[in-house]
């Protein structure tokens, strides 16, 4: 498709649908990314292309972009790599993340944090000390409750139960190295998860 002038290009992470950027794309850059297969935009402010990451290292790894029905806006949706898309160091230009991942994140970096600097009477230190066996034996035992709590019909209990158990899960990933994006993209392969847009790999791009 040809682009005539400048067009708002909106992009999206592929794995939560989270709105990362705003920019502007001119047939200059669109058919950069086409090549490339990483976002690339038309600075206004500067009169030139502006390949995203290319200094900063944030790269926008590009699965699929689709038109709006009045070809005028662009969808892009991208794996973010580095610290985030904004310029502020945020992982995104329109604030905190609110998506249905945010809360397993935040535990999830609190987890890390801990590793890094470690606070007494912490229970993630203690679990982290005692070491893969002992989370492992707690997620068995809260694996445990949560099926007596369905088996007892309390919705409230099987919540706070279910709620232990994704936060043993999220220090055994984390001893692993596993993250909750690699979750995600688990579960988006095995739904297949792709919106209604075809990535550009499968229409041969890039």
């Amino acid at each position: 498709m040809q682009i005539e002038g400048l067009i708002p290009a909106i992009v999206q992470d592929v794995h939560t649908g989270r709105v990362l950027m705003l920019a502007y794309v001119n047939q200059k850059s669109y058919d950069f990314m086409l090549k490339h297969g990483e976002t690339c935009f038309w600075s206004r402010s500067r009169g030139a292309l502006w390949h995203k990451g290319a200094t900063s290292g944030n790269v926008q790894k590009i699965h699929a972009m689709a038109f709006d029905c009045d070809g005028d806006t662009l969808l892009i949706q991208v794996e973010q790599t580095g610290t985030g898309a904004c310029h502020t160091g945020s992982f995104s230009c329109f604030g905190a993340e609110t998506g249905a991942f945010y809360a397993l994140e935040r535990v999830y970096d609190q987890i890390a944090a801990r590793q890094a600097n470690p606070q007494e009477k912490s229970y993630t230190n203690y679990l982290l000390a005692q070491g893969l066996d002992k989370i492992c034996k707690k997620v068995g035992e809260e694996a445990t409750e949560v099926v007596l709590a369905a088996k007892n019909n309390d919705a409230a209990e099987l919540a706070s139960e279910i709620t232990d158990l994704a936060y043993h899960l999220l220090v055994l990933m984390f001893t692993h190295g596993l993250t909750v994006q690699h979750l995600q993209a688990e579960l988006n392969a095995r739904h297949q998860v792709k919106g209604n847009l075809k990535t550009a790999n499968e229409r041969g791009e890039f």
